[in-house]
Order: structure tokens, then C-alpha cells, then sequence
């Protein structure tokens, strides 16, 4: 499913802060960008960054299919891209994820 405001469940972006929400909208293929996410593992924690070429917006389901409550994350906003070695490559956007348009 393509990102749209209208498309997307509102459960999908209430962890997603709103300066995200808005360079998601103006995003087009061949958008130069930077992805900057922060990674927790333990007690330990640090940035991590990727370059590329903007290629697509989609929604991934994380496979939760049990009944719970609609307030619940089961859909996340996933960004498309292609990095400058041409590998394409994808990062699931969180609550601390930043994106950067560079061109």
C-alpha cells in the first residue's frame, strides 16, 4: 500500500512525530534523503544513518493477527530506497526515526 495520509490507519502514525509525518508527504522518487534512527540493543544505544534514492513509501504489516485493541502498532510506514552502491534497501520508520531530503 502506497503512503497517504488517508490511507494509512491512524494506528499506523501515532508514534510517528508529525516533522516525519510532513517530509513523508513532500517525498518524490529520485529524492535524495537521510534516514537517521536510533538503535537500542541492552542497555546500549547510538545512531545509525543511511543515504539514497527515495523510491517508494509503503506500510508493512508485522504480522500481529491476533484480536487486540485498534490502538495497537501492527502496520509501520516503511521507507524505499536505493543506496548509492545500488542496492535497494528498506528501513521500518519508530518513534525516533528522522528524515532528512537532500536534493
Amino acid at each position: 500500500m502506497t503512503f497517504t495520509s488517508s490511507s494509512v490507519p491512524p494506528s499506523t502514525l501515532r508514534r510517528i512525530r508529525p516533522e516525519v509525518i510532513a517530509v513523508m508527504q513532500l517525498l518524490a522518487p529520485g529524492h535524495k534523503i537521510r534516514i537517521t534512527q536510533t538503535v537500542r540493543v541492552g542497555m546500549r544505544t547510538w545512531q545509525a544513518t543511511v543515504t539514497g534514492a527515495f523510491r517508494a513509501i509503503n506500510s508493512l504489516a508485522t504480522g500481529l493477527a491476533t484480536d487486540r485493541v485498534p490502538e495497537d502498532d501492527i502496520i509501520i510506514p516503511t521507507i524505499h530506497f536505493t543506496k548509492e552502491n545500488g542496492e535497494l534497501s528498506s528501513v521500518a520508520l519508530d518513534e525516533h526515526s528522522k528524515i532528512e531530503i537532500l536534493t
